[in-house]
């Protein structure tokens, strides 16, 4: 998350902050800290039950606004009401079995997603892996911890979550702060592009806007093929291995899909194997390894008009107003001069993922010009799509950039460049607008009646 911050909100914005921001990561640390040590001893002084209510209130609210979202949005925020509302629940049932059932969850959770970082660092043994194995571990170790009773018998799973929300927040935070002092511009590219972008002139406003842009307004797009949708025949129903990493027609043939992003100032950044590659469940293993020795000669496609007549209209697109057209520019004149493919390492969805960072560069500090304070930056941390790009990147730098994850990035990274309506707002405007429609119709109604005079 740290990163995706940094990124969005820009190396000018929050070097001014760095100071505040190292503060706050320290207060966040320490309290960290001590939550987690008090509840270690089997004497809590944390307010179990008034944090339960806290969360019963959050589920309901998200519940509640979870209709104004959009697509993906509103899914988001079901999931994540059902989830705090039923932790809620289970805080407040107390005794035994509501404390051990929440420490299966976090312990399962925690389990499910240390093996899975544990294995896609082994097979696809992508740049520092080895640091991404040792966090796997970790996290395995948080959850034989939450499995087992000791010391407090279950009692203690809340606290020590939050202890090790803020603590870890809190490492964040000062890291954040240590890093922006010591750059000049933003380190989330990968090959050394970033010194050649030129900041952009101030946005006089902050606009916000409700929905997606129309297909007449000036957009960045981001083009998906869907593994299913760009399969040549008929596919087998496997429904997450389909949508996030490939999908296997009736003869065995296994598609990836692809990604593509264009510009209104014609950019087209489409990489392709200049070569088809033999993807046959017994030569697609062997490709997984994002190692030197699976680097092949790749091809950049013209235009969407060129790709898209060769094979298929996307499945999907995702079309983002605010971005930066110079930095987007700048970084595709060093990409482009190394077109070398790599089906886990610099494949096409990574290729796109690298654009839309340097798109995305700063646009969130930019949009509000010299008006941006710390409510833009808590706006930002409050917004659910944060956290959702957050997670799918790092999915996505510890396995491998496929179309679904940019996908789901795309979406998410939409709606924090362009700032939508918070639930609340956009629910209460829609309360209103209709309050407002049935006044007049009652107006409209007591007129006709006063114009019809008195029956007889």
């Amino acid at each position: 998350m740290p990163q995706l911050v940094l990124l969005l909100l820009g190396v000018p914005y929050l070097r001014k902050r760095a100071r505040a921001l190292s503060a706050v990561g320290i207060f966040f640390l320490a309290a960290g800290v001590f939550v987690f040590i008090d509840a270690l001893d089997n004497a809590l002084y944390f307010p179990l039950n008034a944090f339960a209510v806290l969360f019963i209130i959050e589920g309901l609210g998200t519940l509640l606004i979870a209709s104004t979202g959009v697509g993906g949005q509103r899914v988001l925020r079901y999931a994540k009401g059902l989830f705090v509302l039923l932790a809620g629940g289970l805080i407040l049932a107390g005794q035994h079995h509501g404390h051990f059932v929440l420490s299966m969850i976090f312990g399962a959770l925690f389990l499910m997603d240390g093996v899975l970082q544990c294995l896609a660092g082994y097979v696809v043994r992508y740049d520092r892996w080895r640091f991404a194995f040792g966090i796997g571990v970790a996290e395995i170790a948080l959850a034989i911890f939450f499995f087992q009773p000791y010391p407090t018998h279950y009692v203690g799973t809340v606290p020590y979550c939050l202890g090790l929300f803020l603590a870890i927040a809190g490492l964040k935070l000062l890291w954040l702060a240590r890093r922006v002092k010591r750059l000049a511009s933003n380190p989330a590219f990968t090959d050394g592009q970033s010194a050649a972008f030129m900041p952009a002139a101030p946005a006089p406003a902050a606009p916000v806007w409700d929905g997606p842009p129309a297909d007449a307004e000036h957009a960045l797009t981001v083009h998906v093929w869907t593994p299913s949708g760009s399969a040549k025949a008929q596919t087998r129903n496997y429904p997450v291995i389909d949508r996030y990493i490939a999908a296997v027609d009736v003869n065995g043939v296994i598609s990836t899909g692809h990604a593509a992003l264009e510009s209104p100032e014609g950019i087209y950044i489409s990489l392709y194997p200049k070569d088809e590659i033999d993807r046959s469940p017994d030569a697609f293993a062997t490709l997984l390894r994002a190692t030197a020795d699976n680097d092949i000669p790749g091809v950049y496609q013209p235009d969407y008009a060129t790709e898209s007549q060769a094979w298929c209209p996307s499945t999907m697109r995702v079309r983002i107003r605010n971005y930066d057209a110079e930095k987007l520019a700048a970084f595709w004149s060093v990409y482009r001069r190394n077109s070398t493919y790599n089906l886990t390492h610099r494949n096409c969805s990574s290729t796109v993922a690298q654009a839309l960072d340097a798109a995305l560069d700063g646009v969130v500090g930019r949009l509000h010009g010299n008006k941006a304070g710390w409510r833009v930056m808590i706006r930002l941390l409050f917004t659910p799509e944060l956290w959702v790009a957050s997670q799918v990147r790092r999915r996505a730098i510890t396995m491998a950039w496929t179309p679904g994850l940019t996908l789901d990035y795309a979406r998410a990274m939409s709606m924090l460049a362009d700032p939508r309506p918070f639930g609340w707002w956009k629910m209460s405007q829609n309360a209103l607008r209709r309050i407002a429609l049935l006044r007049s119709r009652w107006r409209e109604q007591d007129k006709d009646a006063s114009l019809r005079g008195p029956r007889a």
